[in-house]
């Protein structure tokens, strides 16, 4: 595990009435969570609704969270925790199909020389620590409940909620997913698309000797990985060309991952043997998503997944995320750039991220296009290169 780095003193704010005063976030995943902490600490009324009532507490097996990922966990305060949950590294092994080592490559630090270049960690893990977060910020969170209906004018947002209730806020911000309700409601109409190709993950014990993420590009796979979530767990994937979800049975998604990870040896031995529960396995098609327009509607914002989205082939999805909240938090707290109006906010806060998150889905989608296409003159090594030394800049 790498050390701690020093610490660093958390952004403060004062309260002021240029503001939004009361703030609803919608959704509880990686980006809302991050943002109610961030908006509470500026003295903002922050209510959370999230749709499942266990908080999506134990959903999802591993996620790789890079440098720039780990500046904003940093910023919220959860960077100790993060660092003792997960498993930090500094570079990727590439191997053969046969688990034969070709070469170790060290990681940009894109969050700067005092953070690891990532840290590895299971998802529940990383959802149970902002879960405390959110709670001890105060935000009044409510499971099991989301939006039903929104009716915005000048002053404010009205809200009724699927649990028969109903209140009013100065902003709504949509952290719903990649297939956010809210984005549809207020009549943003930029749509997920996907891209050929399709993953299967699984959580698996770590085989001795495993010290850091292994990749192997090729085989009955495009891309088959290895990542330490801890001192006892990874999360394996494959990723192949995707196929029709609805002929699939759950039921057979570790047989099948099992069969998929037949082509691969060395620590894949191991980790194909511990592939025996359908539950563990998920499978799901990479999309790409990227809003081109606005990512507001008057008081109503997007942020996260909601605005766009990407294949991990660069594992910048949650880093993104996390980046556009801390951004929008800046902006709209007192010592941020606050404008005339609302309105120049949340714009200035759109075109300070989208050539940023242009830059990510566009490498992102384009690895993945060099492997479905078979381009044996593809610089994947550049362009990951490339992308990641422009992340090493604060967004």
């Amino acid at each position: 595990m790498t050390g701690t780095p020093a610490p660093t003193r958390a952004r403060t704010y004062s309260p002021a009435r240029t503001h939004p005063r009361t703030v609803l976030v919608v959704g509880g995943g990686i980006s809302g969570n991050a943002l109610a902490v961030l908006l509470r600490r500026a003295g903002v009324a922050v209510d959370l609704v999230e749709a499942k009532a266990d908080w999506n507490a134990t959903s999802g097996s591993g996620i790789t969270l890079q440098g720039n990922a780990l500046r904003v966990l940093r910023e919220i305060g959860v960077w100790e925790q993060v660092s003792a949950q997960g498993f930090s590294g500094d570079g990727v092994t590439v191997a053969a199909p046969d688990g034969t080592e070709i070469f170790t490559q060290k990681d940009a630090r894109t969050g700067g020389d005092d953070l690891p270049a990532m840290v590895g960690m299971r998802r529940p893990a990383l959802q149970g620590i902002l879960m405390r977060a959110v709670r001890a910020s105060g935000t009044r969170v409510r499971l099991g409940c989301t939006i039903e209906t929104l009716a915005q004018d000048a002053t404010g947002v009205d809200v009724s909620f699927t649990d028969g209730t109903s209140s009013r806020y100065d902003l709504v911000v949509a952290a719903d997913g990649l297939n956010s309700r809210t984005r549809r409601l207020i009549g943003v109409t930029d749509e997920p698309a996907p891209t050929g190709m399709a993953i299967w993950r699984a959580p698996a014990p770590r085989p001795a000797g495993v010290t850091r993420a292994h990749i192997t590009y090729g085989g009955p796979a495009y891309i088959a990985g290895i990542c330490p979530t801890g001192d006892t767990t990874v999360y394996a994937f494959l990723v192949e060309r995707n196929r029709d979800r609805a002929s699939i049975d759950p039921a057979s998604y570790a047989a099948r991952m099992r069969r998929l990870a037949e082509g691969y040896g060395g620590f894949w031995d191991e980790i194909r043997a511990s592939l025996t529960d359908p539950a563990q396995v998920n499978y799901a098609w990479f999309d790409r998503h990227l809003v081109e327009g606005a990512w507001h509607r008057g008081r109503v914002v997007l942020v996260g997944d909601a605005a766009h989205g990407c294949p991990p082939t660069l594992a910048q999805g949650a880093a993104m995320s996390l980046e556009d909240v801390s951004v929008l938090a800046e902006l709209l707290t007192p010592d941020g750039a606050w404008g005339d109006s609302l309105e120049s906010t949340l714009t200035a806060y759109r075109d300070r991220r989208m050539p940023r998150v242009r830059m990510v889905v566009d490498a992102s989608v384009q690895i993945g296009r060099w492997q479905l296409d078979g381009a044996r003159d593809a610089d994947v090594p550049g362009l990951m290169g490339r992308t990641l030394e422009v992340l090493k800049e604060r967004p």
